[in-house]
């Protein structure tokens, strides 16, 4: 049977792989509306942390999906899926050709899956929950998650939180909902995977420090006087090290060495889900420093061997 779903493109990968700079590239020979797929970058104010897109990229192509939460509201992945397919067809409706770029893969399996029917929370014992889950570490989060729903068990502190909060609220496991109730997706994707292999670990060391030189002390610093510390915007990978710095509770120093460290065990979970969870007669792979990375971005795009 002939899937006669629209296809959608995606470039995707772990954190501080290069995904900007190759989307930036499509502008220059298509007229494209980026759809950022990063569950830190929908945050107002979490700017330097989360290595938004600079003005210079937002000039090459206009992007939906950046600032649009307050800290303090919670994002999900089927929240995400909606939104995102209003900005498809916003795009597709303005003669501009979309194009999806991030690394969160559970928004990309909610678009490109399909989504489930949430059971309703109870919103005075879900924030009940989250005062007792704020101040544990990811750790002790897996182990919950461990006997709660353990196939999630692997993944970040985010999603940790929401299969925690689903798994006591409603009884229902968040690994059970995607598997038994997913509805129809509306497109079908065609990945760009980028990876720079073990050049990756010196990048994303050279862009900690290009943030913390960036000011991302002073802007933690701003955000504290107005965000609650239990705010899901916390959860960013890196800001709450950088709360304990400004907090005067670790030095400059160790704050960036943990930074990496997070930042680099986040990339090896994409990395993993990546590589397990896409199917891969949908994926080329680039490596954005390879001499011939250009041409194997156009051949993607056009839907030809790359």
């Amino acid at each position: 049977m002939i899937d006669s779903r629209p296809i959608v493109r995606v470039i995707c990968g772990p954190t501080g792989a290069g995904k900007t700079g190759l989307a930036t590239h499509c502008a220059q020979f298509a007229d494209i509306a980026i759809v950022s797929a990063d569950s830190r970058q929908v945050y107002r104010g979490f700017d330097v942390g989360t290595a938004k897109p600079t003005v210079r990229d937002r000039l090459a192509a206009p992007y939906h999906g950046l600032d649009v939460l307050e800290p303090t509201e919670r994002a999900s992945a089927a929240w995400w899926a909606r939104c995102a397919g209003q900005w498809i067809e916003d795009s597709s409706a303005s003669a501009r050709t979309p194009l999806v770029v991030g690394g969160t893969g559970l928004y990309l399996r909610a678009l490109f899956d399909g989504l489930f029917h949430e059971p309703p929370m109870d919103a005075t014992r879900r924030s009940a929950l989250a005062v007792v889950l704020a101040p544990l570490s990811v750790e002790a989060l897996r182990r919950w998650v461990s006997q709660l729903d353990p196939p999630r068990a692997h993944l970040g502190r985010t999603q940790l939180l929401r299969a925690i909060e689903l798994a006591v609220l409603t009884g229902h496991r968040l690994s059970d909902l995607h598997r038994d109730r997913p509805t129809m997706p509306r497109w079908r994707a065609r990945y760009l995977v980028v990876d720079p292999g073990a050049a990756l670990a010196g990048q994303i060391s050279d862009r900690t420090r290009g943030m913390f030189a960036m000011g991302w002390g002073e802007e933690v610093r701003g955000l504290m006087r107005t965000v609650p510390a239990d705010a899901p915007a916390w959860n960013a990978s890196g800001y709450r090290t950088l709360h304990d710095m400004v907090s005067g509770l670790i030095t400059h120093e160790v704050a960036m060495d943990r930074v990496v460290i997070e930042t680099r065990q986040y990339a090896k979970r994409q990395r993993t889900w990546f590589r397990h969870q896409l199917a891969p007669e949908q994926v080329t792979h680039i490596d954005p420093a390879a001499g011939d990375a250009p041409e194997r971005l156009r051949a993607w795009w056009s839907g030809g061997d790359a």
